[in-house]
């Protein structure tokens, strides 16, 4: 699964984006970001605060505990504001 990041996840990630092998019964985003904080302490420092993440699947807004398929492209960014 192609999973992206932007702004400051990106950066303290030092990538853009990344293929993830999903865990079998994974299908929700807040059970991705249980698998993701597993992959390295960056991704567990950058993760650890939910309430602070927006997310999309297949670039359309989507709540942390929506699903999604294997074949879906999720994005995960800071909330963001209009001015």
């Amino acid at each position: 699964m192609r999973v992206r990041y932007f702004a400051w996840l990106r950066s303290r990630l030092n990538r853009a984006e990344e293929d993830v092998a999903v865990p079998a019964g994974v299908t929700t985003l807040n059970g991705l970001l249980d698998h993701l904080i597993t992959l390295s302490p960056g991704h567990a420092a950058v993760f650890a605060d939910r309430t602070i993440l927006r997310a999309a699947i297949n670039q359309v807004f989507a709540d942390l505990d929506s699903a999604f398929t294997p074949t879906d492209e999720v994005a995960f960014f800071p909330p963001v504001t209009g001015g």
